[in-house]
């Protein structure tokens, strides 16, 4: 299942191609987006090696991830979401947004796409996502997409110089199901 596109309601998802570095960079080396990620802003060359990873990765079979660019109408990356495949028919959910394009709903746009494609087109029964306490945002993501909450991950991942929690959200396909019926 390669190359895949997937249109959303106001974004598209699609694979990464090399010419996305610079708006990858825009997204990953900019401190008020990864205030909320799992990792640290990155530089240029960093940019690079994640678009060039992503890239390999998505050619591989059986493929463990679909890590997608969030695609404006004029096809610019915005943003990028991410299923990475955990197991039995389970995946752990991503996302982030160009903190330009904040507030007009790509992000809600995005993770729905992409759980839908999860459970509609992969067949998977479980999709978490593990998110910091403070981002009020991605939280109403979640709960927008029908997620419950399950419980705090204590010192979950090592960012900006200081371990933070997360808290975890899922939703079973047969919510999901119910939900988007």
């Amino acid at each position: 299942m390669y190359p895949i596109t997937i249109p959303g309601r106001v974004i598209t998802l699609r694979e990464m191609r090399p010419d996305d570095a610079a708006d990858a960079l825009a997204i990953i080396g900019d401190d008020r987006v990864t205030q909320w990620l799992s990792f640290d802003s990155r530089d240029h060359t960093a940019a690079v090696a994640m678009i060039e990873g992503t890239v390999t990765r998505a050619q591989q079979t059986p493929r463990t991830e679909y890590y997608l660019a969030v695609a404006d109408p004029k096809d610019r990356m915005i943003g990028f979401a991410r299923l990475g495949l955990t197991g039995h028919q389970a995946a752990k959910l991503g996302y982030a947004i160009n903190a330009d394009h904040w507030g007009h709903g790509h992000a809600t746009d995005a993770a729905r796409t992409i759980t839908d494609y999860g459970f509609q087109e992969l067949r998977l029964h479980r999709i978490t996502a593990a998110i910091g306490p403070d981002n009020a945002a991605s939280i109403s993501v979640a709960k927008r997409l029908g997620m419950q909450y399950e419980g705090r991950l204590r010192d979950h991942v090592f960012t900006n110089g200081a371990w933070r929690d997360s808290l975890l959200y899922s939703i079973l396909a047969p919510e999901w199901t119910a939900a988007s019926g």
